[in-house]
């Protein structure tokens, strides 16, 4: 494959290294909101929280020219259950890395300690429809989900923006591989996730996957039927996506 292909809808950029992938990832994703911000008053984003996006977020959060005032900021999914403090929560990891170093407009948090999970669905989802999603910045799991829509929850044509879902094993797998749990009866079995459909209503979709944990899941999203199997498929049906894997997550392919 070229360094630079096209599959169905989704353009596929490929870089040498992991470091390479987040720094221009970053450089395309500012550039995005900065044109953007050029034409309206406000940018909704939608960022993703894993290990995959770190240098992406690192080198993102470095960005002054971007006018971070103008920007209301989301996550894609959080654990149910886990205590305010879990540096595993994806709130507190983006905070981290991101939320907390530059000065958004709003950030808004999904509760996986609400009393009320139907109610904090419906909250999350009232936000989303005021402020309609710019650019989701994304991952794709080993097996293939993107947010927590696993093989066996996604719904392409899901009537719902936010809902809860039970995690697969692979899934709750992935969570030890990556180190954020020592082990699998850790990582918890519920979370709240933004749908398939919430994600592709995004107008810019960039999708960060470095690794060799995720040549699989890469082969599966360019090479499978687009299906909810492969729930990433879906990527290749959006008009304005673009997929930055490295030498690694390429591995398959």
């Amino acid at each position: 494959m070229n360094n630079e292909s096209i599959i169905d809808a989704l353009k596929v950029d490929i870089s040498a290294t992991r470091s390479e992938l987040g720094f221009k990832a970053a450089k395309m994703v500012a550039s995005k909101i900065i044109e953007l911000l050029s034409q309206q008053q406000l940018v909704n984003i939608i960022f993703a929280a894993a290990p995959s996006q770190n240098e992406f977020l690192e080198e993102l959060s470095k960005n002054d020219a971007i006018a971070w005032e103008r920007i209301n900021a989301f996550h894609m999914d959080e654990y149910v259950g886990l205590q305010e403090d879990a540096p595993q929560r994806f709130g507190n990891f983006l905070k981290i890395r991101l939320f907390g170093k530059v000065p958004f407009r709003s950030v808004n948090y999904l509760n996986g300690l609400a009393e009320n999970i139907q109610e904090e669905c419906a909250r999350y989802t009232a936000l989303l429809e005021s402020n309609p999603t710019d650019i989701v910045c994304m991952g794709i799991g080993e097996n293939a989900h993107i947010a927590f829509n696993d093989p066996h929850v996604a719904d392409f044509n899901d009537p719902h923006l936010v809902k809860i879902v039970d995690l697969d094993e692979a899934c709750r797998q992935q969570q030890v591989n990556d180190g954020c749990f020592t082990t699998l009866n850790e990582v918890p079995t519920y979370a709240l996730t933004l749908t398939v459909p919430a994600l592709m209503r995004a107008k810019y979709a960039f999708c960060i996957v470095p690794g060799p944990t995720k040549a699989q899941a890469i082969h599966n999203t360019l090479q499978s039927d687009i299906q909810e199997l492969y729930p990433s498929t879906i990527l290749r049906k959006h008009p304005e996506a673009i997929l930055f894997i490295d030498k690694e997550s390429s591995g398959l392919l």
